[in-house]
């Protein structure tokens, strides 16, 4: 799913037009797998996977694949629902600089959710 976040978020012209003053970039945890998404003017420019020798981004958010996989169900469980449900329940982990998360949180929230616009 998160090699496709790209053209999903890039596609919907609303999201990047409520992104358009995000510039930034995150860590995106599955597992012990991981990837640099970097975000400019609202679109995602690149999903680099890791390893990466020296990785700089803002924040991380990392979970286990069966919670982003609860997460991206079309209509997901209660407390699956939410970056925040699944951080009360223990099974995601922010960490880093929260300012442009929060600051944007609106837009983050949607862009980690657009994944489940193609689930089945």
């Amino acid at each position: 799913m998160i090699e496709r976040l790209a053209d999903l978020v890039n596609g919907d012209a609303r999201l990047v037009h409520r992104g358009r003053y995000v510039n930034t970039t995150f860590l995106f945890g599955i597992d012990e797998a991981y990837y640099l998404i970097r975000v400019a003017d609202g679109r995602i420019a690149a999903v680099t996977p890791g390893p990466v020798v020296t990785p700089n981004y803002s924040f991380a958010l990392r979970a286990p694949r069966a919670a982003w996989e609860s997460f991206w169900q079309k209509l997901p469980a209660p407390g699956c629902n939410d970056i925040f449900a699944l951080f009360k329940r223990g099974l995601l982990r922010i960490e880093g600089d929260l300012h442009p998360l929060m600051a944007n949180l609106l837009y983050f929230k949607d862009v980690l959710a657009a994944p489940r616009k193609v689930s089945a």
